[in-house]
């Protein structure tokens, strides 16, 4: 069973950084792809960024230079890095892979 468990969310001010995790269990992030996204209230879940398994990475537009994914193969953990954070990136962040999602975690920037 493939678990997934996300953290690193919170409270930041514009032009801010957090760092996301995403910590997996009953899959390997080193076999296999996944991705984060992202859910703004009243506003579909969209893709963030990516990963495969060879770490080839992939960014919405909105978010190039500012975040980047990796993955520590050895820890079987996925992270995104948001740096630059503006009011438009508030969110709940979704970690994926295989399809399975994690519980989410919220990104609030705000003054």
């Amino acid at each position: 069973q493939v678990q997934l468990v996300e953290s690193g969310g919170g409270l930041v001010q514009p032009g801010g950084s957090l760092r996301l995790s995403c910590a997996a269990s009953g899959i390997s992030f080193r076999t296999n792809y996944m991705a984060w996204y992202r859910q703004a209230p009243g506003k579909q879940r969209e893709l963030v960024a990516s990963i495969t398994s060879a770490g080839y990475t992939n960014y919405v537009d909105s978010v190039k230079g500012r975040f980047t994914i990796s993955k520590d193969n050895a820890k079987n953990t996925a992270y995104l890095q948001m740096n630059s954070l503006k009011f438009e990136d508030t969110a709940v962040y979704y970690c994926y892979t295989f399809r399975s999602w994690g519980q989410g975690t919220q990104v609030t920037v705000s003054s």
